[in-house]
C-alpha cells in the first residue's frame, strides 16, 4: 500500500479541518503557549517562580507547561507573555 503524503497549508490546525477563523486563532494560542513554556525553561523558573512572575496559580503554570491549550484564551496568553517581557505583536499577511 502507497502511502499518500499531502502538503501542509501552514497551519496545522485548518489541516485538520478547522474554519479558516478557528484555525487562525488557534495557532496563534499554541505559539504563544510554546513560547511562555520556552521562556519558563531558558530562565530555569521552578513552576511556582513562573506563578510569581506571571500573577497566576501554580496549577495554571502547570497547565500551561503541559500544553492544554483549551484552558488558556488568547486574550489571557497575551496577558501572561507581557508579564514574562514578551514582546507581542499581530502581523497580517495575504
Amino acid at each position: 500500500m502507497k502511502e499518500e503524503i499531502t502538503r501542509s497549508s501552514g497551519n496545522v490546525f485548518t489541516d485538520l479541518g478547522f474554519p479558516p477563523e478557528e484555525a487562525a486563532i488557534l495557532a496563534m494560542r499554541a505559539d504563544l503557549m510554546a513560547q511562555l513554556r520556552l521562556t519558563v525553561e531558558k530562565r530555569d523558573w521552578t513552576q511556582v517562580d513562573a506563578a510569581k512572575a506571571l500573577g497566576i496559580s501554580q496549577s495554571r503554570v502547570s497547565d500551561l507547561m503541559r500544553g492544554k491549550w483549551d484552558k488558556f484564551s488568547l486574550d489571557m496568553l497575551v496577558t501572561l507573555a507581557t508579564r514574562a517581557g514578551l514582546h507581542c505583536e499581530l502581523k497580517l499577511a495575504a
